[in-house]
């Protein structure tokens, strides 16, 4: 995948090892495994706390190609002064949330593709 400024800094911060507290964290969701449309950046303080702030960011292409957006990604980083970023480059379920868009223990309505797959190796696991 090609990749802009904002994208290699955000991977080069990524791509380095533990620097310390406060850590980023920054995920890509979907409908499919194809393209994300949904990213989230939690911000995690201390060891074994919650990610907390946390900010999502929507898009109707894949948000990885987004400059403007990866852009304020990098701005959120450091904005909280996060040493460390942790990031998952592939696309790791459906950009809906259990509990929220459809009911706790049920599959997404609206995403087929990630029903009853793995959401790290997208297999499906039956």
């Amino acid at each position: 995948m090609p990749q802009g400024k904002y994208k290699k800094l955000i991977s080069k911060k990524a791509s380095k090892s533990h620097m310390g507290y406060p850590v980023a964290t920054i995920a890509f969701y979907g409908p499919t495994n194809k393209a994300a449309t949904k990213l989230v950046c939690g911000i995690v303080k201390t060891e074994g706390a919650e990610a907390e702030p946390m900010k999502k960011w929507f898009s109707e292409s894949d948000i990885r190609k987004s400059e403007k957006i990866l852009g304020e990604v990098l701005a959120f980083i450091e904005q909280n002064e996060a040493g460390s970023v942790a990031m998952v480059e592939e696309i790791i379920g459906c950009p809906h949330e259990e509990g929220i868009d459809y009911p706790e223990g049920e599959s997404c309505p609206q995403c087929n593709f990630w029903k009853g797959r793995d959401r790290f190796t997208h297999e499906l696991l039956h």
